[in-house]
């Protein structure tokens, strides 16, 4: 048995390692020094920890940095192309598959179209393991160097039990993903959707603090992930964050979920698209024909009013509920950022006595409708990022 100062010194190791990789991600060269500086760890061990980071793989010694006098230092470099991940991403319309490497810059990308009924998710199943071992295979991957495989599913989740428990758009309950498993060769991970948006947009997209954020995502239905310093708040049964399904119209529309007057009924891209048809009786169901019939037909424009009037009432809501410092929204509905995002923010921020525009930015997604499917790439990544799962 390792005694607990052994354990602590492997632990604080490994931590260091983790912070060196997080740093070097996110500036791709640095001087030992500049290492040691930032990271506040001594350069000898700076020096040890990236020796063992190159053995590893992660990180490699390249040309020679400005010096100040003396020895020029080496650069040490972040090796992206070192590791790949998949990203999976299932809506009721498609499943994309996308291969990244440490950079989430996207290798690869396939989609496979879903029919618009799910008899058998099994045979879904079967089409994404060809896709992932063709992938594989032209691109002479060897499997080490394949982290795992992420997905971002539009449900609620057990992630350690690799569990679709329900996702009442695609109408299917406790999907086990175990048996999928078995039969790849890299590990499995799954996440709720909106989850997955919201470590990508608290990781990958670091361009501010977002220690307190909640993300929201508009597409068939609304997900939203809540990220609390810096770790996903699941809560104690695993659902926290289902937003879409709050009680917005008090025996309202039925929703799939069982119950009536969900906001997803009201503020999601399927019921706008829903309001747009039967208003103009056609079949229709393009977002961007909406948006542009709105810019000069008054019906129209009214449309999109009363549904940007749903959607500040459920984001005043969650203001209320969590008070984060960041609201960030994605989906569709995005592209028109220049359209609607004055209208909604002046509908957000009313005049009221409890907060304003100063104390929560709301604002929308710049990952350009990917943050989910990156999310569903980064879950093999956390190991590697992250001493813990980063989930309370």
């Amino acid at each position: 048995m390792k005694s607990l100062k052994t354990t602590n010194q492997e632990t604080i190791k490994i931590t260091n390692q983790k912070k060196i990789i997080q740093l070097l991600y996110r500036k791709q060269q640095l001087t030992k020094r500049l290492i040691a500086q930032t990271v506040k760890i001594s350069i000898p061990t700076v020096i040890s920890n990236v020796r063992e980071l190159i053995k590893q793989g992660y990180l490699d010694e390249t040309k020679v940095g400005e010096s100040s006098g003396g020895r020029k230092p080496a650069i040490v470099r972040f090796l992206p192309n070192c590791r790949y991940s998949f990203g999976i991403l299932i809506t009721k319309e498609q499943v994309r598959i996308i291969l990244t490497n440490l950079n989430f810059n996207i290798i690869v990308e396939k989609i496979i179209n879903v029919p618009d009924k799910i008899d058998d998710f099994n045979n879904i199943t079967i089409e994404i393991k060809k896709e992932i071992n063709n992938i594989i295979a032209t691109n002479n991957i060897p499997l080490y160097r394949i982290l795992g495989i992420g997905f971002s599913l539009p449900g609620t989740v057990n992630e350690k039990e690799l569990i679709l428990r329900n996702a009442p758009n695609l109408k299917l309950k406790n999907v086990c993903f175990k048996d999928f498993e078995r039969d790849l060769p890299v590990p499995i991970f799954i996440e709720n959707e909106a989850n997955a948006s919201a470590y990508a947009e608290a990781f990958i997209n670091f361009n501010y603090v977002k220690s307190s954020l909640v993300f929201i995502s508009i597409t068939e239905g609304i997900g939203t992930g809540i990220i609390i310093t810096d770790n996903v708040y699941k809560g104690f049964n695993k659902r926290a964050g289902e937003f879409g399904h709050m009680t917005i119209i008090k025996n309202g529309k039925q929703c799939n979920c069982g119950k009536k007057g969900c906001w997803e009924l009201y503020a999601s891209k399927k019921a706008l698209l829903d309001e747009y048809k039967k208003e103009y009786n056609i079949k229709n169901n393009s977002l961007k024909d909406f948006m542009e019939m709105s810019k000069t037909d008054n019906k129209a424009e009214k449309i999109l009013n009363t549904y940007l009037e749903f959607l500040a009432e459920g984001i005043k809501n969650i203001i209320l509920i969590l008070d984060p410092r960041c609201i960030i929204i994605d989906g569709e509905i995005s592209d028109y950022k220049s359209l609607i995002e004055t209208k909604l923010m002046d509908k957000i921020f009313k005049q009221n006595d409890f907060y304003d525009k100063k104390e929560c930015k709301v604002s929308f997604s710049n990952l350009e409708g990917n943050a989910s499917i990156l999310g569903a790439a980064f879950l093999p990544m956390r190991k590697l990022f992250f001493l813990d799962e980063k989930i309370i």
